[in-house]
């Protein structure tokens, strides 16, 4: 499962979306978190859909990798869904299994819960999948820009949020090779009652730590051998420029959230 996480990776391309400015893809995506949230209803929710069909088309991003991607985050989709399926109570009784009811709005908002979550994911994923880590740090860095008057240290807080970013896959898949290693010693980390399962999991942990802190003091003293000494007096090779395909697709973000408020129930 480790191996198929998607979040935090980057996959060089020369799509639309991959052509894109970084400020406009952080803007798009920033402000897409607030416009998914105006859908309530099954017309609004399938334009949110469709919306987000289109973009993964634009990006050249293959959607069985995407869904494959999603494994990681498939329990928490479902916990969401049996959540609102248990705890709604509203509308006619589609189910009555003696022991709980499953009720039309609970049904409801469960599915439309776990779509939200899952164009959320799409589209933060496919930033990071189109978007070079040294390109989300200098839109980032850009974009904040203005907190510099609050004495705000922009340019180390952009790098501090894309090394994180590109950590989340790197460790993921070092706690891939240690769970195949202590299973190769004979340790059974999906067997068991859950304390033995926990218990299993302390040798993970260790291994994992230290293996973090290891590549941390490594970037540390490659960054410093390369005379980083932050981002006072530093200078860009590469040079960001916003054409008029990142214009438009802001705007054409600006049109979806105006017709998903008029679509509202």
């Amino acid at each position: 499962m480790m191996e198929k996480m998607i979040f935090g990776r980057y996959i060089p391309g020369n799509s639309f979306v991959h052509k894109l400015d970084p400020r406009s893809k952080l803007l798009f995506v920033f402000a897409f978190i607030i416009v998914v949230f105006f859908a309530n209803n099954t017309v609004t929710y399938g334009i949110l859909l469709a919306f987000t069909l289109i973009v993964i088309l634009l990006s050249r991003i293959r959607l069985y990798f995407l869904i494959n991607g999603l494994k990681p985050v498939i329990f928490l989709m479902l916990f969401t869904l049996l959540l609102h399926l248990f705890m709604t109570k509203e509308g006619a009784v589609l189910a009555d299994l003696g022991f709980m009811k499953i009720y039309e709005e609970g049904l409801r908002q469960g599915v439309f819960i776990s779509m939200r979550f899952l164009m959320l994911v799409f589209m933060t994923s496919i930033l990071t999948l189109t978007t070079s880590p040294i390109s989300i740090t200098d839109g980032l860095e850009v974009l904040l820009d203005p907190f510099k008057k609050l004495k705000l240290p922009v340019h180390e807080l952009a790098l501090m949020m894309s090394i994180s970013l590109r950590f989340i896959p790197t460790l993921m898949d070092e706690t891939d090779k240690i769970m195949k290693a202590q299973m190769a010693r004979g340790s059974d980390l999906s067997a068991g009652p859950i304390k033995d399962r926990l218990k299993a999991v302390v040798p993970l942990l260790v291994p994992l730590f230290v293996s973090a802190f290891k590549r941390a003091e490594d970037l540390a003293t490659a960054m410093e051998v390369r005379g980083y000494r932050g981002g006072e007096g530093r200078t860009k090779y590469r040079r960001l420029k916003w054409d008029a395909k990142d214009t438009i697709s802001l705007v054409v973000l600006v049109i979806l959230a105006v017709l998903l408020w008029m679509l509202r129930s």
